[in-house]
């Protein structure tokens, strides 16, 4: 094992860096943190997170050597998978290298056995800070191992944003004069189609369009497998595609519901097997639930959840029922940007079976309600969107009240039955451009 790590540090010496495209999201401001933390990126795979560690380390080579700033990939396929590996790590590195190491970036070391243990004696013991990055919520905030809490700080990591799509793909626009030119508005409205429909995995962003699903075939076919089936030592998988395809199709889940689905389709699986099915398939990152609203614990727990993907192009190219339905696109796009953004996120549904998509809390207050409409031309329909926004606005008491469609803006007064508010309608578009 010490030849291995004595050969990849030397790759790593002679490794050429990639070209880094710039994103909103800098990991230089935790080079300088007064607590020592180890920093661990978390996200789905592809997202960019072994980029943005490779950025920062790119950016560090202009003063440090890369014997000072040393990255491992753990998904390389000469590594055992076994905690003796880990163990021989420091005593190499001292060994091999000249210098001394500072700082120590790790791409999904989560793959060894021990890997916690391992990691807690190092930050305790070693004067080296150290850089994870996790593709399962083995590494998340939510399943951090016991002996690494209050000794890491989790960064989330999400597809680009359409600012960053555009900076990816070098489109610059003035957005003050693109509702008069033309020219510039046809290739606005391309843009944003193409990131719409095929989302923003940097890899894809950047490949050809008749690239794109197959691409994301891949990535679902290696989450399938690698992130759920292998890890969770799941035998016959059929079922759990079967549920996968349930879920992508599905406005609102159950555990009850997809179980009598499953049933239903003669697959074999216990209530208990769904449930943990679904525990497996988001903590992959792959699908976000969204909870009701309620101050009572047990409701959230109890009621319908709303199915949320990481990407659009997993709807795009997997959804018999929501590939081209623009509706279920610009409502999962509003989804991730939310969950970029904020941690506590629901939906409203009161007794009538009226709906709000999106409750915004922060601390005991809710903050804002947000409804997502694509059309909103017919009268009937902007009717029942306003209605149910206006019902929420006077139960949850907030009156920052936003209405998310395609193309029509306004901000209006709105009534209904002694329920008044102000109303902003905004076009998605500018609205991912806050």
């Amino acid at each position: 094992m010490d030849r291995i790590i004595k050969t990849m540090l030397q790759e790593w010496k002679e490794k050429e860096l990639p070209t880094i495209l710039d994103r909103e999201i800098s990991l230089k401001d935790y080079l300088n943190l007064k607590l020592n933390k180890i920093i661990v990126l978390t996200g789905f795979r592809r997202v960019g997170k072994t980029y943005l560690i490779l950025g920062l380390i790119k950016e560090m080579l202009k003063t440090k050597t890369k014997e000072e700033a040393v990255y491992l990939n753990f998904e390389d396929e000469r590594i055992p998978l076994r905690t003796e590996f880990l163990t021989g790590i420091i005593p190499s590195l001292k060994e091999f290298y000249s210098k001394k190491t500072e700082f120590l970036f790790l791409d999904e070391v989560q793959n060894i056995p021990e890997w916690s243990k391992w990691l807690r004696r190092i930050h305790d013991n070693e004067k080296i800070r150290i850089f994870v990055t996790g593709s399962t919520s083995k590494t998340s905030s939510k399943e951090i191992p016991t002996e690494l809490r209050g000794r890491f700080l989790e960064v989330r990591v999400f597809p680009l944003s359409f600012k960053e799509f555009l900076g990816f793909k070098d489109i610059r626009f003035d957005i003050k004069s693109l509702e008069y030119s033309s020219e510039q508005k046809s290739a606005f409205k391309r843009a944003f189609e193409e990131y719409l429909v095929y989302g923003g995995l940097p890899e894809i962003v950047l490949s050809d369009e008749n690239r794109k699903k197959e691409i994301s075939q891949s990535y679902y076919q290696t989450v399938l497998r690698r992130d759920i089936a292998e890890r969770y030592n799941i035998k016959n998988d059929e079922s759990l595609k079967a549920l996968l395809l349930l879920l992508l199709n599905s406005t609102h889940y159950s555990i009850s519901k997809l179980y009598d689905n499953l049933k239903g389709m003669n697959y074999e699986v216990g209530k208990t097997t769904v449930q943990n099915y679904v525990s497996y398939i988001e903590n992959s990152y792959f699908m976000l639930s969204l909870p009701i609203f309620s101050y009572k614990i047990k409701n959230r727990m109890q009621y319908q959840r709303k199915p949320y993907f990481i990407d659009n192009i997993f709807i795009n190219s997997l959804s018999t029922q929501f590939s081209k339905n623009y509706g279920r696109l610009y409502e999962n796009l509003v989804a991730i940007s939310l969950f970029r953004k904020y941690e506590e996120v629901f939906y409203w549904k009161n007794m009538q079976n009226e709906e709000v998509d999106f409750v915004i809390k922060d601390g005991a207050k809710v903050k804002q309600l947000i409804q997502v409409c694509y059309n909103i031309d017919n009268l009937e329909t902007k009717k029942r969107e306003v209605k149910a926004i206006l019902k929420a606005s006077k139960e949850l008491k907030c009156t920052n009240l936003l209405i998310i469609t395609n193309d029509y803006e306004s901000e209006e007064e709105q009534e209904w039955f002694g329920i008044k508010a102000k109303v902003k309608f905004v076009q998605l578009w500018k609205w991912l451009l806050l």
